[in-house]
């Protein structure tokens, strides 16, 4: 669920607009069929605050991931975000980094656009940005168990952003000892990416071939994107995937990927 309450400027009312929404969501939707899930919406503006709001709604599995903006005040590597991951880890709650500014920055590197379509772009830039930071930073490394899953991030920037990292990588890696694999490493054990929407012309041929590139099958999650009026309507996936494929995107790389949807029927929810 994404809403404007990342974007104030006010700790307080962020941080208030945040939990309320959290509320709502767990009051009008989880609440109202059992098949739901949720994610807990933060605002990083004060980190004691998002701790708060993640340590307060943990105690109910039905919420699986806490919820970041890819574009927010500072890159995603930072270590004043590192509370955030550590918690994350320790409750088994991945990162969802979903498209999305808080606007503090300009969404492109040479300014701001005029329009929409500009914006929308560029968000696939912001998400390449943002992981090679949370690699180069260490954020992998100090939490090896922690999980980011990139949400409406496009795929087809991934596979050159994925071999210019490895490249670079060995010349330079003297900087970041601490990044001590290649980048596609981190990016095959660490990141996920969920499928909609798929920004190829030959959307069957997009997916098998980062599938070769990275070597792996369980990089993509299923989404649809609505109702975003971009999305793909009733063709999510393409036609012509493998049936090992389809099965690790439609079902087990979302277990995988989120250790409490196991626990679907066993909420341990406490009323606050």
């Amino acid at each position: 669920c994404l809403y404007g309450a990342q974007a104030f400027h006010s700790e307080d009312m962020a941080a208030a607009f945040c939990r309320a929404t959290n509320d709502w969501i767990r009051d009008e939707w989880l609440s109202r069929d059992a098949r739901l899930r949720a994610s807990i919406l933060i605002t990083t503006q004060n980190i004691e605050l998002a701790l708060a709001e993640i340590e307060r709604r943990a105690a109910d599995f039905r919420f699986v991931q806490v919820l970041m903006l890819v574009s927010g005040e500072m890159t995603l590597g930072r270590r004043q975000l590192w509370p955030i991951y550590e918690t994350a880890e320790r409750l088994q709650l991945p990162i969802g980094i979903h498209a999305g500014s808080t606007y503090r920055h300009a969404p492109t590197a040479i300014g701001w656009p005029s329009y929409y379509v500009e914006d929308y772009v560029s968000q696939s830039a912001a998400f390449e940005n943002q992981l090679q930071s949370m690699i180069a930073e260490g954020v992998f490394a100090k939490f090896p168990g922690l999980m980011v899953v990139a949400i409406e991030s496009g795929l087809t920037w991934l596979s050159g952003y994925v071999w210019r990292a490895d490249k670079t990588w060995k010349g330079v890696r003297a900087e970041v000892p601490w990044v001590s694999r290649p980048p596609s490493a981190f990016v095959r054990d660490h990141v996920r990416f969920t499928v909609q929407p798929v920004d190829a012309a030959d959307e069957r041929d997009a997916i098998l071939r980062l599938v070769d590139h990275l070597k792996s099958d369980e990089l993509f999650l299923f989404s649809t994107d609505y109702p975003h009026w971009q999305f793909d309507g009733d063709e999510v996936l393409p036609s012509g995937l493998p049936e090992t494929l389809l099965c690790k995107i439609l079902c087990e790389n979302a277990l995988a990927t989120y250790p409490r949807l196991a626990r679907a029927g066993h909420s341990m929810e406490v009323a606050l």
